[in-house]
């Protein structure tokens, strides 16, 4: 089984900027790419779970979603050699598409992560900066973090 890093994305790897879909607007928080840098080198996984409500809003589309993650892949690569092994993301919310079981805190994007790269849970991590982020994680057995609490630590990883 593999261990894994999975991260929120708005607010956790990047500066939430509300609905964020354009590529020039891409900000990372400080620390954080070192951060997926650091898991990568351990041999972690390093998933991306997000709740991206903007699709089911009309705010963007997920082929700019897409593109937004094909940017930050490449920066995180050229610019501090991290890499992101997978992106899972939610694209509804319940004022547009109705209840889902994939949105956080609900744990279904995990649950198709874990399935899909056969992840053990126990030596796995969750950063997030919302309370359902770490929700979910804990939900699903997972060691689970604020990010700018775990970055402003002396943190070590396992």
């Amino acid at each position: 089984m593999k261990k894994a890093a999975f991260f929120d994305r708005d607010g956790t790897i990047n500066v939430n900027t509300g609905h964020l879909h354009e590529p020039d607007k891409l900000e990372f928080i400080e620390g954080t790419p070192e951060l997926i840098s650091k898991f990568n080198k351990a041999d972690y996984l390093v998933i991306v779970i997000t709740n991206q409500a903007g699709i089911a809003k009309g705010y963007y589309t997920k082929e700019q979603m897409h593109l937004l993650h094909k940017v930050m892949s490449s920066r995180l690569e050229t610019e501090y050699s991290a890499h992101i092994d997978a992106y899972y993301f939610c694209p509804h919310h319940p004022d547009f598409t109705g209840v889902c079981s994939c949105r956080k805190p609900d744990t279904g994007m995990f649950k198709v992560a874990i399935a899909d790269y056969d992840i053990d849970v126990s030596k796995s991590y969750m950063f997030g900066d919302m309370a359902h982020d770490l929700k979910a994680g804990e939900a699903m057995g997972i060691k689970s973090y604020n990010i700018l609490e775990f970055l402003n630590s002396d943190y070590t990883i396992d």
